[in-house]
Protein backbone atom coordinates (compact mmCIF):
# COMPACT_ATOMS: atom_id res chain seq x y z
CA UNK A 1 0.00 0.00 0.00
CA UNK A 2 1.12 3.57 -0.79
CA UNK A 3 0.07 6.94 -0.51
CA UNK A 4 1.92 9.93 -2.74
CA UNK A 5 1.10 13.65 -3.43
CA UNK A 6 1.96 15.32 -6.60
CA UNK A 7 0.85 19.17 -8.00
CA UNK A 8 -2.30 19.10 -10.01
CA UNK A 9 -2.50 22.60 -10.31
CA UNK A 10 -3.47 26.03 -9.00
CA UNK A 11 -6.49 27.53 -8.20
CA UNK A 12 -7.95 31.07 -9.48
CA UNK A 13 -5.97 32.74 -6.05
CA UNK A 14 -2.89 30.92 -6.73
CA UNK A 15 -3.44 28.61 -4.23
CA UNK A 16 -2.17 24.83 -5.05
CA UNK A 17 -3.93 22.56 -6.19
CA UNK A 18 -2.65 18.80 -4.92
CA UNK A 19 -3.33 15.53 -6.20
CA UNK A 20 -3.45 12.27 -3.81
CA UNK A 21 -2.82 8.88 -5.52
CA UNK A 22 -3.46 5.80 -3.26
CA UNK A 23 -2.65 2.37 -4.28
CA UNK A 24 -2.46 -1.21 -3.66
CA UNK A 25 -0.30 -4.35 -4.31
CA UNK A 26 -3.17 -5.94 -6.85
CA UNK A 27 -2.29 -2.75 -9.46
CA UNK A 28 -5.35 -0.12 -8.66
CA UNK A 29 -4.61 3.14 -7.90
CA UNK A 30 -7.50 5.83 -6.88
CA UNK A 31 -6.46 9.26 -8.01
CA UNK A 32 -8.56 11.98 -5.65
CA UNK A 33 -7.79 16.05 -5.27
CA UNK A 34 -8.57 18.67 -2.86
CA UNK A 35 -10.30 20.40 -4.69
CA UNK A 36 -13.96 19.90 -4.43
CA UNK A 37 -12.42 16.17 -2.49
CA UNK A 38 -12.77 14.96 -5.91
CA UNK A 39 -12.34 11.67 -7.45
CA UNK A 40 -9.91 12.11 -10.44
CA UNK A 41 -9.09 8.31 -11.23
CA UNK A 42 -9.71 5.04 -10.39
CA UNK A 43 -7.52 2.58 -12.07
CA UNK A 44 -8.33 -1.01 -12.33
CA UNK A 45 -6.71 -3.98 -13.87
CA UNK A 46 -9.27 -6.80 -15.65
CA UNK A 47 -8.80 -10.71 -16.06
CA UNK A 48 -5.75 -9.91 -18.77
CA UNK A 49 -4.12 -7.49 -16.56
CA UNK A 50 -4.92 -4.48 -19.01
CA UNK A 51 -5.24 -1.34 -17.00
CA UNK A 52 -8.36 1.51 -17.71
CA UNK A 53 -9.36 4.24 -15.37
CA UNK A 54 -12.74 4.09 -15.14
CA UNK A 55 -14.05 7.39 -14.13
CA UNK A 56 -14.96 10.34 -16.23
CA UNK A 57 -13.01 13.63 -15.27
CA UNK A 58 -10.18 16.07 -16.04
CA UNK A 59 -6.43 16.01 -16.34
CA UNK A 60 -5.92 18.97 -14.17
CA UNK A 61 -7.12 20.69 -11.41
CA UNK A 62 -8.20 23.77 -12.89
CA UNK A 63 -10.15 22.08 -15.38
CA UNK A 64 -12.34 20.89 -12.25
CA UNK A 65 -13.41 24.92 -11.44
CA UNK A 66 -15.46 23.94 -14.80
CA UNK A 67 -17.05 20.42 -14.67
CA UNK A 68 -21.17 21.36 -15.17
CA UNK A 69 -21.86 18.09 -14.83
CA UNK A 70 -20.15 17.09 -11.22
CA UNK A 71 -17.40 15.13 -12.57
CA UNK A 72 -16.41 12.79 -9.30
CA UNK A 73 -17.16 15.40 -6.90
CA UNK A 74 -18.58 15.25 -3.00
CA UNK A 75 -21.25 17.26 -2.99
CA UNK A 76 -22.52 19.16 -0.40
CA UNK A 77 -23.88 20.39 2.47
CA UNK A 78 -27.11 19.37 0.41
CA UNK A 79 -26.61 16.67 -2.96
CA UNK A 80 -29.93 16.61 -5.19
CA UNK A 81 -32.30 18.76 -5.29
CA UNK A 82 -34.93 21.01 -3.58
CA UNK A 83 -38.10 22.08 -4.37
CA UNK A 84 -38.62 26.06 -4.74
CA UNK A 85 -35.00 26.27 -3.64
CA UNK A 86 -36.36 26.81 -0.24
CA UNK A 87 -36.80 25.28 3.01
CA UNK A 88 -38.13 25.54 6.56
CA UNK A 89 -36.57 24.01 10.05
CA UNK A 90 -37.65 25.09 13.51
CA UNK A 91 -39.59 28.03 12.04
CA UNK A 92 -37.15 29.61 10.10
CA UNK A 93 -37.47 29.81 5.98
CA UNK A 94 -33.57 29.87 4.45
CA UNK A 95 -33.64 30.73 0.76
CA UNK A 96 -31.34 28.77 -1.46
CA UNK A 97 -29.93 29.17 -4.64
CA UNK A 98 -32.30 29.03 -7.77
CA UNK A 99 -29.73 27.38 -10.12
CA UNK A 100 -32.13 24.71 -11.64
CA UNK A 101 -35.22 26.39 -12.60
CA UNK A 102 -37.33 27.66 -9.75
CA UNK A 103 -35.27 25.01 -7.59
CA UNK A 104 -32.00 24.02 -6.30
CA UNK A 105 -29.42 22.06 -7.66
CA UNK A 106 -26.53 20.51 -5.46
CA UNK A 107 -26.19 23.69 -2.77
CA UNK A 108 -24.39 25.91 -5.27
CA UNK A 109 -22.74 24.74 -8.69
CA UNK A 110 -19.72 27.65 -7.66
CA UNK A 111 -19.83 27.99 -4.62
CA UNK A 112 -20.31 24.50 -2.86
CA UNK A 113 -18.42 22.09 -1.19
CA UNK A 114 -17.16 20.71 -4.36
CA UNK A 115 -15.65 23.92 -5.78
CA UNK A 116 -13.43 24.47 -2.60
CA UNK A 117 -10.11 23.27 -1.80
CA UNK A 118 -10.32 21.05 1.52
CA UNK A 119 -7.75 20.33 3.73
CA UNK A 120 -6.03 16.98 3.37
CA UNK A 121 -4.62 14.40 5.55
CA UNK A 122 -2.43 11.30 4.70
CA UNK A 123 -2.57 8.22 6.64
CA UNK A 124 -1.51 4.81 6.32
CA UNK A 125 -3.41 3.79 3.13
CA UNK A 126 -5.81 7.10 3.04
CA UNK A 127 -6.34 10.36 2.98
CA UNK A 128 -8.98 12.39 5.15
CA UNK A 129 -9.95 15.51 3.60
CA UNK A 130 -11.73 18.13 6.02
CA UNK A 131 -13.46 21.79 5.51
CA UNK A 132 -15.54 23.98 8.06
CA UNK A 133 -18.50 25.46 7.05
CA UNK A 134 -19.82 28.65 8.46
CA UNK A 135 -23.14 29.37 10.08
CA UNK A 136 -25.72 30.49 7.33
CA UNK A 137 -23.47 29.76 4.67
CA UNK A 138 -25.63 29.52 0.82
CA UNK A 139 -28.36 29.01 3.53
CA UNK A 140 -27.74 26.42 5.72
CA UNK A 141 -27.82 27.22 9.87
CA UNK A 142 -24.92 25.97 12.01
CA UNK A 143 -21.17 25.91 11.88
CA UNK A 144 -20.45 22.75 10.31
CA UNK A 145 -17.26 20.66 10.39
CA UNK A 146 -16.98 17.80 7.71
CA UNK A 147 -14.57 15.22 6.49
CA UNK A 148 -14.52 12.24 3.95
CA UNK A 149 -11.78 10.30 3.99
CA UNK A 150 -10.62 7.74 0.90
CA UNK A 151 -9.17 4.77 1.96
CA UNK A 152 -8.24 1.78 -0.70
CA UNK A 153 -8.17 -2.50 0.63
CA UNK A 154 -5.98 -5.29 -0.78
CA UNK A 155 -9.59 -6.70 -1.70
CA UNK A 156 -9.99 -3.25 -3.83
CA UNK A 157 -12.32 -2.18 -2.09
CA UNK A 158 -12.49 1.83 -2.47
CA UNK A 159 -13.60 2.98 0.76
CA UNK A 160 -15.60 6.54 1.35
CA UNK A 161 -16.14 7.66 4.97
CA UNK A 162 -18.10 10.88 5.56
CA UNK A 163 -18.89 12.37 8.62
CA UNK A 164 -20.06 16.30 9.65
CA UNK A 165 -21.09 18.20 13.03
CA UNK A 166 -22.85 21.26 13.37
CA UNK A 167 -23.83 23.45 16.00
CA UNK A 168 -27.04 23.82 15.29
CA UNK A 169 -30.01 21.67 13.56
CA UNK A 170 -29.25 21.63 9.19
CA UNK A 171 -29.34 19.95 6.47
CA UNK A 172 -26.53 17.55 5.84
CA UNK A 173 -26.70 15.41 2.32
CA UNK A 174 -23.68 14.47 1.22
CA UNK A 175 -22.69 12.25 -1.98
CA UNK A 176 -20.25 11.61 -4.40
CA UNK A 177 -20.90 12.27 -7.88
CA UNK A 178 -18.45 9.75 -9.77
CA UNK A 179 -19.54 8.69 -13.50
CA UNK A 180 -17.89 5.22 -13.90
CA UNK A 181 -17.72 2.86 -16.97
CA UNK A 182 -16.23 -0.05 -16.41
CA UNK A 183 -14.84 -0.68 -19.79
CA UNK A 184 -12.51 2.41 -19.66
CA UNK A 185 -13.38 6.93 -19.40
CA UNK A 186 -13.02 7.11 -22.74
CA UNK A 187 -14.84 3.58 -24.09
CA UNK A 188 -18.55 4.79 -25.22
CA UNK A 189 -21.94 4.34 -24.02
CA UNK A 190 -22.67 2.58 -21.03
CA UNK A 191 -26.15 1.43 -22.10
CA UNK A 192 -24.83 -1.80 -22.72
CA UNK A 193 -23.93 -1.93 -18.84
CA UNK A 194 -25.59 -4.81 -16.78
CA UNK A 195 -27.11 -3.27 -13.52
CA UNK A 196 -28.79 -4.75 -10.72
CA UNK A 197 -29.92 -2.89 -7.80
CA UNK A 198 -31.12 -4.07 -3.97
CA UNK A 199 -34.21 -1.86 -4.95
CA UNK A 200 -37.87 -2.71 -5.06
CA UNK A 201 -38.91 0.93 -4.65
CA UNK A 202 -38.37 4.04 -5.99
CA UNK A 203 -39.42 8.23 -5.26
CA UNK A 204 -41.73 9.30 -8.93
CA UNK A 205 -40.88 12.86 -9.82
CA UNK A 206 -43.25 15.82 -11.10
CA UNK A 207 -41.30 18.14 -13.75
CA UNK A 208 -38.52 19.01 -12.72
CA UNK A 209 -37.50 16.45 -11.00
CA UNK A 210 -38.60 16.76 -7.50
CA UNK A 211 -39.98 14.16 -5.70
CA UNK A 212 -43.75 13.66 -5.31
CA UNK A 213 -43.68 12.25 -2.08
CA UNK A 214 -44.78 8.34 -3.45
CA UNK A 215 -42.74 5.65 -2.41
CA UNK A 216 -43.43 3.22 -5.62
CA UNK A 217 -43.08 -0.28 -6.64
CA UNK A 218 -40.58 -0.52 -9.83
CA UNK A 219 -42.11 -3.70 -9.88
CA UNK A 220 -43.87 -4.02 -13.93
CA UNK A 221 -41.94 -0.51 -15.20
CA UNK A 222 -39.23 0.16 -16.66
CA UNK A 223 -37.31 1.13 -13.57
CA UNK A 224 -37.14 -2.55 -12.20
CA UNK A 225 -33.25 -3.53 -11.82
CA UNK A 226 -34.52 -5.89 -8.86
CA UNK A 227 -33.04 -8.38 -11.72
CA UNK A 228 -29.81 -7.73 -13.35
CA UNK A 229 -30.54 -6.00 -16.87
CA UNK A 230 -28.83 -3.62 -19.50
CA UNK A 231 -29.23 0.09 -18.78
CA UNK A 232 -30.08 0.41 -21.98
CA UNK A 233 -32.84 -2.14 -22.63
CA UNK A 234 -35.66 0.37 -21.53
CA UNK A 235 -34.58 3.69 -21.13
CA UNK A 236 -36.53 4.74 -24.11
CA UNK A 237 -39.90 3.17 -23.09
CA UNK A 238 -42.84 5.46 -22.97
CA UNK A 239 -42.89 5.91 -19.58
CA UNK A 240 -43.72 9.09 -17.55
CA UNK A 241 -40.46 8.65 -15.52
CA UNK A 242 -37.92 8.57 -17.95
CA UNK A 243 -39.59 10.89 -20.41
CA UNK A 244 -39.78 13.58 -17.25
CA UNK A 245 -35.94 13.19 -16.65
CA UNK A 246 -34.54 11.88 -20.38
CA UNK A 247 -33.82 8.67 -19.00
CA UNK A 248 -33.04 6.93 -15.35
CA UNK A 249 -32.15 10.10 -13.36
CA UNK A 250 -34.12 8.74 -10.41
CA UNK A 251 -33.83 7.95 -6.58
CA UNK A 252 -34.21 4.47 -5.34
CA UNK A 253 -35.24 3.29 -2.07
CA UNK A 254 -32.76 0.92 -0.80
CA UNK A 255 -34.55 -2.76 0.79
CA UNK A 256 -33.80 -3.49 4.21
CA UNK A 257 -32.28 0.24 5.29
CA UNK A 258 -33.71 0.85 9.00
CA UNK A 259 -30.69 3.64 9.82
CA UNK A 260 -28.65 1.23 11.75
CA UNK A 261 -25.61 1.88 10.26
CA UNK A 262 -25.28 -1.31 8.29
CA UNK A 263 -23.53 -1.48 4.97
CA UNK A 264 -25.43 -3.11 2.58
CA UNK A 265 -24.76 -4.22 -1.26
CA UNK A 266 -27.01 -2.14 -2.70
CA UNK A 267 -26.02 -2.43 -6.45
CA UNK A 268 -23.96 -4.51 -9.02
CA UNK A 269 -22.78 -3.27 -12.37
CA UNK A 270 -20.96 -5.39 -15.02
CA UNK A 271 -18.76 -4.13 -18.33
CA UNK A 272 -19.87 -5.70 -21.47
CA UNK A 273 -16.31 -5.05 -23.14
CA UNK A 274 -13.58 -5.36 -19.84
CA UNK A 275 -15.84 -8.26 -17.95
CA UNK A 276 -15.40 -5.99 -14.86
CA UNK A 277 -17.54 -5.73 -11.95
CA UNK A 278 -18.11 -3.39 -9.29
CA UNK A 279 -20.21 -4.06 -6.34
CA UNK A 280 -21.31 -1.14 -4.42
CA UNK A 281 -22.37 -0.55 -0.63
CA UNK A 282 -23.46 1.90 1.52
CA UNK A 283 -25.17 2.72 4.98
CA UNK A 284 -27.36 5.51 3.23
CA UNK A 285 -31.39 4.63 2.65
CA UNK A 286 -31.25 5.98 -0.85
CA UNK A 287 -29.03 5.66 -4.36
CA UNK A 288 -29.53 8.33 -7.10
CA UNK A 289 -29.01 6.74 -10.58
CA UNK A 290 -28.18 8.97 -13.11
CA UNK A 291 -27.45 7.14 -16.68
CA UNK A 292 -25.51 10.13 -17.77
CA UNK A 293 -28.43 11.59 -20.00
CA UNK A 294 -27.65 15.13 -20.07
CA UNK A 295 -23.30 14.94 -19.89
CA UNK A 296 -22.41 17.73 -22.82
CA UNK A 297 -20.17 16.65 -25.66
CA UNK A 298 -16.78 17.97 -23.88
CA UNK A 299 -12.95 16.93 -23.68
CA UNK A 300 -12.25 15.03 -20.92
CA UNK A 301 -8.96 13.04 -20.03
CA UNK A 302 -6.50 11.95 -22.43
CA UNK A 303 -7.44 13.16 -25.12
CA UNK A 304 -11.27 12.02 -24.44
CA UNK A 305 -14.45 13.29 -25.51
CA UNK A 306 -17.39 12.53 -23.80
CA UNK A 307 -21.03 12.68 -24.21
CA UNK A 308 -24.32 11.64 -23.75
CA UNK A 309 -24.52 8.68 -21.54
CA UNK A 310 -20.76 7.87 -21.34
CA UNK A 311 -20.97 7.00 -17.97
CA UNK A 312 -23.37 6.45 -15.11
CA UNK A 313 -23.61 7.66 -11.13
CA UNK A 314 -24.82 6.08 -8.52
CA UNK A 315 -24.77 8.52 -5.55
CA UNK A 316 -25.16 7.23 -2.41
CA UNK A 317 -27.34 9.75 -0.56
CA UNK A 318 -30.73 11.03 1.67
CA UNK A 319 -33.76 11.38 -0.65
CA UNK A 320 -34.20 14.02 -2.49
CA UNK A 321 -36.05 17.11 -1.20
CA UNK A 322 -36.32 15.31 2.09
CA UNK A 323 -37.14 18.70 3.92
CA UNK A 324 -40.92 18.66 1.74
CA UNK A 325 -41.44 14.77 2.73
CA UNK A 326 -42.26 13.99 6.24
CA UNK A 327 -41.96 9.64 5.21
CA UNK A 328 -38.67 10.13 3.98
CA UNK A 329 -35.70 9.11 6.20
CA UNK A 330 -34.46 12.44 7.96
CA UNK A 331 -31.52 14.13 6.28
CA UNK A 332 -31.70 16.95 9.60
CA UNK A 333 -28.61 17.11 11.57
CA UNK A 334 -26.72 18.94 14.73
CA UNK A 335 -28.08 21.33 16.90
CA UNK A 336 -27.77 20.96 21.03
CA UNK A 337 -27.94 16.81 21.70
CA UNK A 338 -28.19 16.18 17.71
CA UNK A 339 -27.16 13.23 16.24
CA UNK A 340 -24.32 13.73 14.00
CA UNK A 341 -23.88 12.90 10.02
CA UNK A 342 -21.71 9.80 9.54
CA UNK A 343 -21.84 6.63 6.44
CA UNK A 344 -19.97 5.03 5.04
CA UNK A 345 -20.24 4.11 0.94
CA UNK A 346 -17.88 1.62 -0.60
CA UNK A 347 -16.95 0.97 -4.61
CA UNK A 348 -15.55 -2.69 -4.91
CA UNK A 349 -13.86 -3.54 -8.25
CA UNK A 350 -13.42 -7.22 -9.47
CA UNK A 351 -12.06 -8.70 -12.58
Amino acid sequence: MAVTKSLFGKSPEGKEISLYTLSNDQGMKAEITDLGATLVRVLVPDATGKVDDLVLGFDNGESYYGNDSFFGTVIGPCANRTGGAEYTLDGVTYQLDKNDGANNLHTHKQLGFHKRLWDAEIGENSVTFSLEDEDGQLGFPGNKKVSVTYSLSEENELTLHYHASSDKKTIINLTNHSYFNLDGHGAGSIEEHELWLRASHFTPVAAGSIPTGEIRAVAGTPMDFTQPKKIGRDIREDYEQLLLTGGYDHNFVIDGWNDDGTLRHIATVKGPKSGRVMKAYTTLPGVQFYAGNFIDVQPGKDGVTYGNRCGFALETQYFPDTIHHENFPSYVFGGENGREYDSVTVYKFEA
